[in-house]
């Protein structure tokens, strides 16, 4: 069995109740050991029953079996102490407040570029990027309102960022509901422990969406923009625009007039302040981006130039959580803040360096190769887990267009006890705290853990047939 940082023993080699146990887990362990089988499979059935009323699913583009389907829900929680929580989200704030700047620079004096440390080319040329907000101010010089940085333990135990997503990040309704479940589900488990809460979460996300509206606006309207019912994660549009008692609008709903945006309501035009959008940049105006967009808001580009509204995430920040920019990250936290990252990246080859595709080429069976505009576990290699045939096609892919992907080492995912079905097995998991940036830089304590629920997987992605945990910060 291959080695991998146990969360709950601390080693590779077992993954039961009835191990010896880190200190942070023997409550939950003590509890674990004196349930039944069939009373944990009772209560997951109860969990799935109760999200499949409540709606809590997830569309699956060209998914033939139907359009929707439930995240698996695990019961057993990833249970995380306070000491290591505090180290992650110092590193976490850090690593996003440079991340804000290197995007502000990017689109104003460019002193990156200057200093020789991302090549111009590696910018400019990044389908992501956006000329239209060169020389553009935004509020605070905020762009990432709102961050999902995606975390896996490897090696000894070490913290590794494994992406930053910075356009639309999603997950967080579900982070809220699995918090809900598990106290529903098993109430004693948290009077037995000190858990850190997540249900504010709404209420800080509004008042960070609050903190950034234009000058002068002091009690700003403000609405979350979905791209519809269809989309992958309207459940969590919905459920987000519910909990901070805001409207959820489509793009038919909103309108510019003399260079301002209004929603309609039954009582007449409302003028709208800040957009939190779930819609992706090529289609917020079809005057701008793309003409045959139906989900935007023709004019919108023109009053956000003009600082008369405020888009979160602002356009043009998916720049910054490209693959291909992901290795620069360290040298914009040394550059923008003259600090050492206190989280560090994933050793990566960048497939457009010569000697980079030599090496990947040459260990694709050993390596995970990813498509710098990839998302969602989509278009990538898992090397040890690939066929012969599929090696060789992406062998093809890398040839034809090196510059279109980066590789990392297979890393051995940290794996938690996940209850399957032959009973309780190791399943590796990440995790994707979420991070809000307005006047200040704030957090839950807590995130999304996403768990692959096949035995030996690596792929977590919901997309992808991943499921969900609870997470857990203990409060000292």
């Amino acid at each position: 069995m291959a080695k991998f940082f146990n969360e709950m023993t601390g080693d590779g080699l077992h993954l039961d109740v009835s191990a010896d146990v880190r200190e942070h887990y023997r409550e939950f362990c003590g509890w674990l050991r004196q349930q039944s089988p069939e009373t944990i499979e009772r209560k997951r059935a109860e969990a799935d029953l109760t999200f499949r009323r409540v709606g809590i699913t997830f569309a699956v583009y060209g998914d033939n079996a139907g359009t929707e389907r439930l995240i698996p829900f695990d019961t057993i929680p990833r249970i995380i102490p306070a000491a290591e929580w505090s180290q992650m989200q110092t590193g976490l704030i850090q690593r996003v407040k440079a991340l804000n700047m290197f995007i502000h620079d990017i689109y104003h004096d460019q002193n990156i570029i200057k200093a020789g440390i991302i090549p111009a080319e590696q910018i400019y040329r990044n389908a992501q990027y956006r000329p239209e907000m060169q020389g553009i101010s935004v509020v605070n010089d905020i762009y990432a309102h709102i961050a999902g940085v995606d975390i896996v333990r490897a090696g000894a135990g070490e913290f590794y960022v494994l992406e930053d997503n910075l356009r639309v990040p999603s997950g967080v309704s579900y982070m809220l509901e699995d918090r809900k479940m598990m106290m529903r589900l098993f109430p004693e488990l948290f009077a037995r422990h000190k858990v850190a809460p997540v249900d504010h979460y709404p209420d800080l996300l509004l008042d960070n969406l609050r903190s950034v509206a234009p000058m002068g606006v002091t009690d700003p309207t403000i609405v979350v923009m979905t791209p519809g019912m269809y989309n992958s994660a309207y459940f969590e549009h919905a459920f987000l625009a519910q909990q901070m008692g805001i409207e959820l609008v489509e793009g038919k709903d909103l309108f510019v007039n003399d260079n301002l945006v209004y929603m309609r309501t039954t009582h007449g035009p409302k003028r709208v302040d800040v957009i939190y959008r779930r819609i992706d940049d090529d289609f917020l105006d079809p005057l701008a981006f793309r003409p045959d967009s139906s989900l935007g808001v023709p004019g919108l580009l023109s009053v956000y130039r003009a600082g008369r509204v405020t888009l979160a995430n602002a356009i043009g920040t998916g720049v910054a959580d490209d693959k291909s920019i992901y290795p620069f990250v360290p040298d914009m936290i040394r550059f923008y803040l003259s600090e050492e990252p206190v989280l560090n990246n994933v050793p990566t080859y960048q497939c457009r360096k010569k000697e980079d595709l030599a090496y990947t080429l040459a260990h694709l069976a050993e390596l995970v190769v990813k498509e710098v505009h990839g998302a969602g576990g989509y278009g990538m290699l898992v090397g040890p887990a690939a066929t012969r045939e599929q090696i060789e096609d992406f062998r093809r892919r890398l040839i034809a267009r090196p510059d279109g992907y980066i590789a990392q080492p297979t890393l051995a995912l940290s794996a938690c006890p996940t209850y399957v079905e032959s009973g309780i097995a190791p399943r590796h998991i990440d995790l994707r705290p979420f991070v809000l940036s307005g006047k200040t830089i704030s957090m839950v304590p807590g995130g999304l853990t996403r768990v692959a629920l096949q035995e030996g997987s690596l792929v977590v992605n919901s997309s992808q047939g991943g499921g969900t945990k609870d997470t857990w910060i203990l409060e000292t």
